[in-house]
């Protein structure tokens, strides 16, 4: 435990020495700030920031990181000294933090009177390097301090992650989150009071019912709940009838199937609205054939509720179909085999035997149709017409001619109200009830077929949703190759032109309009999808693997940014991040983080089932050969997971990439994402180059599936006594 806490020491003596406090100018890497680490207030460290520069508070809030050094030095009682740490590196960060908070950038927020006419009164930044790596030391200190009064099994690995991910979690979910809450009940001035938050909360455009007795929308609330819930119920329909026909026909067709549910995945939320619109839009193709051949008038009826859901339907059904082959395949064969034992026919036994043991995978599917349309924003903002939805709402609040963050703020909180209202309905109606069938004995049976009526009704909803959905993605090439849509139907590549040009007359220079936004897409992307990878699996790991003190409340906690929708995370990073001491507003670091933070769930569930299949006597066996938990993990868990962790990869780096709720908010000139520039060139009406965009990045992300998915076909699961033999040799090297 001592040798651990003096090299956290070290390391937070060195951030508090050698390492700029403040942000600086140009970014750390820039190394600008080397030469005025003691001279220049602006780049100054923290020492130097209170001894040299009137920054007093400074150094009264880094007293602590000096008494964890006097304790180390001079306390030889090892309960003692772990007692000291944690009340010492406790009280440091809680005096790091509060001076953060009371300093702010236009002076003091409170004591104001303490910093009357010193460097305080001008206020002061955001956190640098420098305070991160103090902060980051001081919570290894208190984990130290836990592990050696016996906590986590005396442990400082296991005690410093959950310490880690519990603090990551908090300052970049919790911490965001309840600045929405905090901002819509401050009133004009600042004031904290009811009465903003009721006026925004009851206004006829988030509740009004008028679309009962009149023809005219209804409020915003209503919409977006009758939009997810028709969503959430025709995902599902479509993804059991798509899983059904995979397991249990002999479609010849299965691996088209396939293909269909990874292309709407790794497509722009938006860019499937775009193809409708090129479709039944009033130059649409299919308008035009019917108003050429039948006289069919041409009108706006896509642009409402009917495009939002069609767009929704064709968005979201993939992923309903992947949560729901997996629980229709884990039906077990011995129970259906069991009912036609019995008499019963194929009808019967789908519906009393394998309907009811697949609730929870349609409980699931439905939840996250449920979830995903609530949090969409690109297909609204394409299709929505006068059909609002909360999503766009809450974007126009914050962007528009007259920006109002308290309204924002309210329309936020009803949308995570309805998302954890439908986590509550979901787990309410499965209940306690147990679902499984699989067991550690061996099932050889077959699963039972389909009834003939049964069969067709799959089919009949199934296939004519297949094509129709290569006829959409046929219209998004189609689209991308015609000088101007809907009137000049040309041959062209002056759109994939005019965003990816590449000229060679003087070096290489990529003078493409879309370029730009293209290369930060990729670098942040593959900078957050390991991050995520990384961040999920180690949560995974202490969920199947440890044991501690509010574990269910830790789970719930990291499960949480899914249920926000994307939307809600992207308003609360600004307000939270806006202002010191965490100010991050502008930079590449936030899309990081929402990125990170956004898709963290994924890692933790995959992780989880991976883990799972992991025997729990690899770990025993490495630590009774005297292994720490940080070589068990390195050296046995993580070799043995090698196809999760490319999965949790490949779905990080693809959600980076067409995510759009998230980062609308978030991005600036110097950092902009794709998804952002699109929408941007949809909103001026160049639908050529915003497809022509979207087609690059379909043909990227597929090249980068395809890539991992041939890295990930190179393992084979191999023989019993060879897993073993490996095992033992990993388990003798830790």
């Amino acid at each position: 435990m001592k040798k651990t806490a003096i090299i956290w020491q070290i390391i937070g003596l060195l951030g508090a020495l050698l390492f700029p406090w403040y942000m600086v100018q140009g970014g750390f890497f820039s190394f600008g700030w080397v030469g005025g680490i003691f001279s220049d207030p602006e780049n100054a460290s923290a020492f130097a920031q209170g001894l040299l520069h009137q920054k007093w508070w400074l150094i009264t809030s880094l007293l602590p990181l000096v008494g964890t050094a006097l304790a180390l030095l001079f306390i030889k009682n090892t309960k003692l000294l772990a007692k000291f740490l944690v009340m010492i590196s406790i009280a440091g960060l809680v005096l790091i933090f509060a001076q953060g908070f009371i300093v702010s950038r236009t002076g003091a927020r409170i004591f104001a009177d303490l910093f009357v006419g010193g460097a305080g009164e001008a206020g002061q930044v955001g956190f640098g390097a420098g305070a991160f790596v103090v902060l980051f030391s001081q919570l290894f200190i208190l984990t130290t301090g836990f592990s050696g009064l016996g906590k986590g099994r005396g442990d400082a690995f296991i005690v410093g992650l959950i310490g880690l991910i519990v603090s990551l979690v908090g300052v970049f979910v919790f911490f965001p989150v309840s600045h929405i809450l905090i901002q819509a009940f401050e009133g004009p001035e600042g004031s904290l009071g009811l009465s903003e938050f009721f006026d925004n909360f009851t206004s006829s455009r988030i509740w009004g019912v008028r679309c009962l007795y009149e023809a005219k929308s209804c409020g915003t609330a209503w919409n977006s709940l009758f939009l997810a819930i028709m969503t959430g119920a025709g995902t599902t329909l479509l993804g059991l009838a798509f899983a059904l026909i995979a397991t249990r026909t002999n479609f010849r067709a299965k691996r088209l199937l396939r293909v269909l549910t990874i292309i709407p995945i790794i497509t722009p939320p938006f860019v499937i609205g775009l193809a409708l619109i090129l479709l039944f839009g009033r130059s649409g193709m299919v308008s035009e054939f019917l108003n050429d051949y039948f006289d069919v008038e041409k009108t706006r009826w896509l642009y409402g509720f009917w495009g939002i859901y069609i767009a929704q339907l064709l968005s979201f059904t993939p992923i309903a179909f992947l949560v729901l082959i997996g629980v229709v395949e884990g039906v077990s064969p011995s129970m259906e085999e069991a009912s036609q034992t019995l008499n019963g026919d194929r009808w019967q036994t789908f519906r009393f035997v394998s309907f009811p043991l697949m609730r929870p995978g349609l409980a699931n599917a439905f939840l996250l149709g449920f979830i995903e349309s609530m949090a969409d924003f690109g297909n609204p903002l394409v299709l929505g017409g006068n059909y609002s939805v909360l999503s766009t709402e809450i974007y126009f609040s914050i962007v528009g001619a007259v920006a109002n963050s308290g309204k924002a703020a309210t329309l936020a909180i009803v949308l995570l109200s309805m998302t954890l209202g439908a986590f509550l309905v979901q787990r309410m109606w499965l209940g306690k009830k147990s679902y499984a069938t699989v067991t550690g004995k061996g099932d050889s049976g077959q699963h039972a077929s389909l009834n003939p009526l049964l069969r067709g009704f799959c089919y009949a909803t199934a296939i004519p949703w297949a094509i129709f959905t290569v006829i959409v993605y046929t219209m998004i090439v189609f689209g991308s190759f015609v000088k101007l849509w809907g009137y000049d139907h040309s041959f062209t590549f002056a759109h994939y032109i005019r965003a990816f040009s590449i000229n060679f007359t003087d070096g290489i220079r990529f003078t493409g309009v879309a370029w730009d936004s293209y290369f930060t897409t990729l670098t942040i992307s593959s900078i957050a999808a390991p991050l995520t990878t990384i961040v999920g699996l180690a949560t995974a790991y202490l969920l199947v693997r440890q044991k501690f003190v509010g574990k269910q409340v830790f789970e719930f906690s990291t499960m949480l940014s899914f249920a926000i929708p994307g939307t809600v995370i992207g308003v609360s990073y600004i307000l939270a991040f806006n202002v010191p001491p965490i100010e991050l507003t502008g930079t590449s670091i936030i899309l990081i983080l929402v990125f990170v933070f956004r898709n963290m769930p994924v890692g933790v569930r995959g992780g989880i089932a991976a883990m799972s299949q992991l025997d729990k006597s690899l770990d025993e066996a490495s630590i009774t050969l005297g292994a720490n938990s940080f070589t068990t993990v390195r050296k046995i868990i993580v070799p043995l997971m090698g196809p999760a962790i490319l999965a949790a990869l490949t779905y990080s780096f693809v959600r980076a990439i067409t995510s759009v709720s998230a980062v609308i908010f978030l991005v600036s000139a110097k950092h902009n994402m794709a998804t952002s520039f699109i929408i941007g060139r949809v909103e001026n009406g160049e639908f050529g180059i915003a497809i022509a965009y979207s087609t690059v990045l379909i043909v990227t992300m597929l090249s980068v599936i395809l890539l991992l998915q041939f890295i990930i076909g190179k393992r084979r699961l191999r023989r019993e006594n060879r897993i073993q033999k490996h095992t033992k040799n990993k388990v003798a090297q830790a």
